[in-house]
This record gives C-alpha cells, sequence and structure tokens, in this order.
C-alpha cells in the first residue's frame, strides 16, 4: 500500500493547491461564487478518483456540498468520509508572509489558507481513492461540506434529506489535528459553544464626564466590571453550575514541553502568565473557558468628553464534555444578571450554541484505526480531545446512530488553523493517506 499512496501524492499535493487557490470563504457573501467554485472542483477530482456517481447538493440557503459514492463489493461495509471545502476569512492578507491564497513551501510546510483547514482533509480522501486506484476494498461515499466554518447550519437538513445516500458503518471526519507531525492521533472529546452579546446602559443619553462623572458611572465601566466577573483570581471561569468534564484522552500532563509548546504555537509573550489552575490538556479538554471576543464602544480616537450611555460585548463560553448548551447558557446569564453593577440594565441575548461530544472509543473500528495509523506513523496513537467545537459530529451521532465516528486529520500544533499563516506539514500529509488508506484495508478483513 505504500507503493500505491507514494505514487499518488505529487498529484495530491498539486490538487491541494490547486483547491487552496480558490477562496471559499462561504461566511462572506462575497464568496459565494468561489465557495460554488470549489464544489465544482471537489466533484470533479471525485470522479476523476473513478466514484460511480457524483452530486453537488445544497438546502435551502445553504452552501453547495459535494455527495460521491464507491459502492462496496459484496458482503463488505461502507465507511462515509467526511472534510469541508469553505475556509475561514484570512484576518487581514497584510500579516501574511506569503499571500493566503498563493500557496507556497517553506521549510517542508505548505502555507495558505485552507492548506490544514480542511482542504487537507478533502485531498487526504481523494489520495486514498487514487491509490486504490478507484476501486476500494470497501464501499466509501464521500461527503464534502461547504459551510463547515459558518457553524454549519443546514447540514442537518442535508444529512436528513441525504440520509439514505450517506447511511455507513464507519464514519471518518478528517478535521482534527495530531499532537505533532509524526504522532497520530485519534480526537475523543470535544468542547461546545455558548456565545451571547451584552449590553449595559446606563443612561439615556450621554453626558458631560466633568458635570455628571463621579455620582453618575458610565456604561463602560460598568460593563468591564461586568466582565470581570467571568473568572476569579486564577483565572478559572467563576461562572457556577457548569460541568468539569472527564475524558478517556491520554495526554493531559504537562511534562513532554506542552506549555513550551503551547506559549510557542500560540505566540504568548515573554513574561505573560498563563491563567487557571491545572494542566493546559486538562484546560482545554475537560473545562470550561470564558472569553470576551468583542467590545462596542467609542475609539479613542474618536472619544471625547462624556460618559458613554451604553455598551456591549460579545461573550464566548466553551463548556466541557457531559454539560449542556442550555443549561450552560442559562448559567452563565443567571451569573451576568447576578454580578450587573450599580443597578445599571443588562441585557443579555444568546447567539450560536454547539453541544460538546465525547466519543465511544472501544470496537472494531477503533481497534482497526489504532493498527492503521500506528503503522503509517511509526508511533502508537494518542487519544486527545479538543477545545475547539465541531457541532456537527453530534448531529452526525444523532443521524447514524449505528455507526462508528472517527475524529482524525493532519493538522499540527504549528498549522495554526484559522490564524496568519496556516500551514500543512506535507510530510505529516503523506502519512495521513497512508494511514486512512491502511484503515479501508483493516476495515475489509471484518
Amino acid at each position: 500500500m505504500e507503493d500505491a499512496v507514494d505514487g499518488v501524492l505529487a498529484g495530491a499535493r498539486a490538487d491541494l493547491e490547486r483547491l487552496v487557490r480558490i477562496p471559499s470563504i462561504w461566511a462572506n457573501p462575497a464568496h459565494a461564487q468561489d465557495t460554488r467554485s470549489s464544489a465544482e472542483a471537489v466533484a470533479e477530482l471525485a470522479r476523476g478518483a473513478g466514484a460511480s456517481a457524483v452530486r453537488i447538493v445544497a438546502a435551502a440557503g445553504g452552501a453547495p456540498a459535494v455527495i460521491a459514492h464507491w459502492p462496496a463489493p459484496v458482503g463488505r461495509p461502507t465507511i462515509l468520509l467526511y472534510a469541508h471545502h469553505d475556509v475561514q476569512p484570512t484576518g487581514g492578507d497584510e500579516h501574511w508572509t506569503s499571500p493566503p491564497f498563493v500557496p507556497t513551501q517553506r521549510d517542508g510546510r505548505l502555507y495558505g489558507r485552507g492548506t490544514a483547514d480542511d482542504k487537507a482533509g478533502v485531498m487526504t480522501h481523494i489520495a486514498v481513492l487514487r491509490a486504490y486506484d478507484g476501486r476500494p476494498p470497501i464501499g466509501v461515499t464521500l461527503f464534502v461540506e461547504g459551510e463547515e466554518e459558518s457553524g454549519s447550519p443546514t447540514l442537518p437538513a442535508l444529512l436528513h434529506a441525504h440520509q439514505d445516500l450517506l447511511a455507513a458503518d464507519v464514519v471518518v471526519i478528517a478535521d482534527a489535528a495530531n499532537p505533532s507531525v509524526d504522532v497520530p492521533a485519534l480526537t475523543t472529546s470535544l468542547r461546545g459553544l455558548v456565545d451571547c452579546t451584552v449590553e449595559v446602559a446606563m443612561l439615556e443619553h450621554p453626558v458631560h464626564s466633568g458635570m455628571a462623572g463621579g455620582p453618575m458611572g458610565d456604561a463602560l465601566t460598568a460593563l468591564c466590571r461586568l466582565l470581570a466577573c467571568l473568572h476569579d483570581e486564577h483565572g478559572d471561569v467563576a461562572v457556577p453550575g457548569l460541568v468539569h468534564g472527564t475524558s478517556t484522552a491520554t495526554d493531559v500532563g504537562d511534562d513532554d514541553g506542552t506549555e513550551a509548546t503551547f506559549r510557542t504555537g500560540n505566540g504568548v509573550l515573554e513574561g505573560v502568565q498563563l491563567i487557571g489552575c491545572g494542566s493546559i490538556n486538562e484546560h482545554i479538554w475537560q473545562r470550561p473557558a470564558a472569553s470576551v471576543l468583542g467590545i462596542d464602544a467609542p475609539r479613542v480616537a474618536d472619544a471625547s468628553n462624556v460618559l458613554v450611555p451604553r455598551a456591549r460585548a460579545l461573550i464566548s463560553l466553551r463548556i466541557a464534555p457531559g454539560d449542556d448548551p442550555v443549561t450552560a447558557q442559562r448559567a452563565l446569564t443567571d451569573h451576568l444578571q447576578e454580578h450587573v453593577p450599580w443597578g445599571a440594565r443588562l441585557t443579555v441575548a444568546p447567539r450560536t450554541g454547539g453541544a460538546p461530544f465525547a466519543l465511544e472509543t472501544t470496537g472494531d473500528a477503533y481497534d482497526a484505526a489504532r493498527r492503521a495509523f500506528s503503522e503509517a506513523y511509526g508511533n502508537e496513537v494518542r487519544e486527545i480531545g479538543m477545545g475547539g467545537s465541531i457541532p456537527f459530529v453530534a448531529q452526525f451521532a444523532r443521524a447514524f446512530p449505528g455507526a462508528t465516528i472517527l475524529l482524525t486529520g493532519v493538522g499540527d500544533p504549528a498549522s495554526h488553523w484559522h490564524g496568519i499563516d496556516e500551514s500543512l506539514d506535507l510530510a505529516m500529509f503523506g502519512r495521513g493517506v497512508l494511514a486512512e488508506a491502511l484503515l479501508l484495508a483493516e476495515l475489509a478483513k471484518g
């Protein structure tokens, strides 16, 4: 199998670059046609890899997705291979070392928006099918979504409308990462997400800061005091009632250089302390996290000597496996209402929400994955958690309750998903393709 994979990697890398050149930012309406072009390119790749049927589908108001099928030999199972072809906004092209939609190789890594998240996932699947010359040993359904970076709002409708086409015994979701370029991982837990906008109101209109300041507070100061209630003195989330999860993931200590890797990978400034008690991985995988993502207030350059009557902020709350988004949203709202200062009027408006998830890691499919990935990478598979949220994993579990779900990927800590200078380690990409190809062979054994 290794020779077959080696024979397709150069072409897969070239097609990955072609996909990266398409700015498929579905979240930006200006790139709607680019996202459609991206779906058409993926459909073309599926046909070229021997698919017996290829469809571009979309729910009402949703992005185009691709469904392609390779029928199962008699008596063999079917695997659903998932990835997404939409990408995040760039965060400012001027901040990138090389243009985000011009794939560029430096030091064994391919840089560009989508190189890791998640067009590498798309091309991992396509490369595996090419390695089998379009005749995989088990049935394969390829499902490439187009709006994951927007929260997959129409995915439930797609799963419902095409449930028969997408039904499978095993689901591989190629949208996760590994702890390093040569150590494979199966992601077994995901945090959920609760967002809300809070507004603090103090005055009917702005008033002179000299004439009223003193007995009269301002909304921006009140908002700052309110936001401070999200954490205790150690930096742990102070909202009562939130779940602290547990996990079967194996790497929860900091004795292997985790803190140094974390600080370097995230650009933590020298001297800045990490917050909270406990290990980094325990925090990211098993505990809630509260962040203030934005504040609506006058810019310093535009400010004048008046008390601000109203101020708003966007709060993001990641919730641990075992928690519930509705319960967590209520706990957050109650906590904010309890701590709003000076009798200020508080409005809390919930926004997006997504459930956390913990995967069951026993059974034949997981045993097959451990064998395949360990052989391909030359190192044992680790089970890890993910601090980010992938709400659609729970949607797949609900849609296909009998299927085993495997969450994999070819990112690593240096990939900078969603960030500036996103990149893919090309050697790891090759190992990821080999691992998935070996997984299909293992599943064919029954």
